[in-house]
């Protein structure tokens, strides 16, 4: 069973030695012996049951406890991931993986695909399995190579694909269908394999038919995202055909928009299927590995493993890939025109702020010239007022005996008084302007220093 890797390591016995001992030292030791081949001798009957776990890791536990207090065998420690235990008439291997666990049980001397082979198995508890089941399989180990009638009986008639394999010490035959109980079947014959060798063996068979079901989880998915992608790429085609037609900012903020929820809708499904066709990937790779390690030979007249699934599961993966690979694209189209729209909303944004500058500089040189408009103006009315007051005077003074041509005297006056109201009137404009712009200067001092006290 594996050991968790919180447990600590053991110090080094070695008087001469005094070393700080990483935590997870005796765990990486033990990461490579963890899953080991069973050891089968003579003939057999085998069935695998592989299961998708998701979130329901503490049941999958608790249910294979459960196995192992009926027969009063010690349970996996909770953080266990595997348990290979005898219990009498049968024994069990379970192994728990990020995305699936399998189950196999191994009823030495049964006669092939049996019907009773799993008669030792409580039914309640196979019933009550947690999960949802992928892989079912029969594999039957015998001696003697079977014939063809037997082959004929035992796969019901299917057409069967087969090869001689580890070196030629053994021949395997198997349909990759469903048969009438529901299970997949396959058909081993040792011709000169130890135990260990014929336990490697049907483990690698085992682990070909779960990793080539768990590659092919993924075309379903592919194909229905098929339809979707080519409703997203004919809705960008408009968008893009759109986006020369733009004639106002209107059209720009809506295509805007439409592209926004078609980014989104674009990430949503990248993020709902990542995993599953990367997880494909990973899995071909794996089912490929196994068929190197089987090291086939042919079998006259007869498809071999490699040639089967290299014809008919490599274009189901191809077909994720490219599914993938669209969704990738479509990804990198809609930012390519998003940023092209964007480029031309900012293009128009800066136009529209260019003829605003111009608008405020031409409203800023009327309000000039009609402020100097008023400043004449005003200088005018204000002259006129004094040189009235001037009159009087003048007037008052001739009448106190005074001899002055009053006339003659605002004559005088007026260069002088029309310059002295200018002069004044120009004085405070430019005051009040300084002023004002002292204060804004201020203002603008004076907010980072708020800014920073905040």
């Amino acid at each position: 069973m594996k050991a968790s890797l919180q447990d600590s390591s053991p110090d080094i016995s070695a008087p001469s030695v005094s070393l700080k001992v990483h935590p997870w030292r005796s765990s990486l030791y033990e990461e490579l012996h963890n899953r080991p081949s069973p050891v089968i001798e003579g003939n057999c009957h085998v069935t695998h049951f592989t299961v998708l776990i998701d979130n329901n890791r503490e049941d999958l536990y608790q249910h294979v406890a459960d196995l192992c207090r009926r027969y009063s065998v010690p349970p996996p420690a909770p953080e266990s991931s595997c348990l290979y235990q005898d219990f009498g008439g049968f024994e069990m291997r379970w192994e728990r993986h990020t995305e699936f666990a399998n189950f196999t049980f191994i009823s030495p001397n049964t006669e092939p695909f049996d019907p009773d082979a799993l008669s030792f198995v409580p039914r309640d508890w196979l019933a009550t399995m947690p999960g949802e089941l992928v892989v079912a399989v029969n594999l039957a180990l015998v001696d003697q190579a079977p014939d063809d009638k037997q082959l004929h009986r035992w796969f019901e008639g299917q057409r069967i694909s087969g090869a001689w394999v580890a070196d030629e010490k053994a021949q395997v035959w198997t349909a990759f269908k469903l048969h009438s109980d529901g299970l997949g079947r396959i058909v081993a014959c040792n011709h000169g394999l130890t135990a260990y060798q014929a336990g490697r063996l049907v483990q690698r068979l085992f682990e070909l038919e779960t990793y080539r079901l768990m590659s092919l989880l993924a075309l379903p998915v592919a194909r229905q995202m098929g339809g979707e992608l080519s409703r997203i790429e004919d809705n960008l085609a408009t968008l893009n055909q759109s986006i020369s037609d733009i004639e106002a900012d209107k059209d720009e903020r809506i295509l805007l928009q439409e592209l926004s929820q078609l980014a989104a809708e674009v990430e949503r499904h990248r993020s709902n299927t990542n995993f599953r066709f990367s997880a494909a990937v990973a899995y071909h790779d794996l089912v490929r590995d196994r068929l190197r390690q089987l090291r086939e030979g042919p079998i006259d007249g007869m498809q071999s493993l490699r040639e089967f699934l290299e014809r008919r599961l490599t274009p189901g993966i191809k077909t994720c890939n490219s599914v993938r690979d669209r969704l990738e694209d479509l990804s990198r189209r809609i930012h390519r025109t998003t940023s092209l729209l964007r480029t031309r909303v900012d293009l128009s944004i800066q136009e529209q702020n260019q003829h605003l500058l111009s608008s405020m500089n031409r409203r800023s040189q009327l309000q000039l010239r009609l402020q100097q408009t008023v400043e004449g103006l005003s200088v005018v009315a204000i002259g006129y007022y004094v040189l009235s007051l001037l009159e009087i005077a003048f007037m008052g003074l001739k009448s106190a005996g005074i001899p002055i041509n009053s006339d003659m005297a605002k004559g005088i006056a007026l260069p002088v008084v029309l310059g002295a109201v200018y002069w004044g009137v120009h004085s405070i404009r430019q005051h009040i302007t300084r002023r004002s712009r002292g204060g804004a200067g201020d203002t603008a001092e004076t907010e980072p220093d708020a800014a920073a006290k905040k």
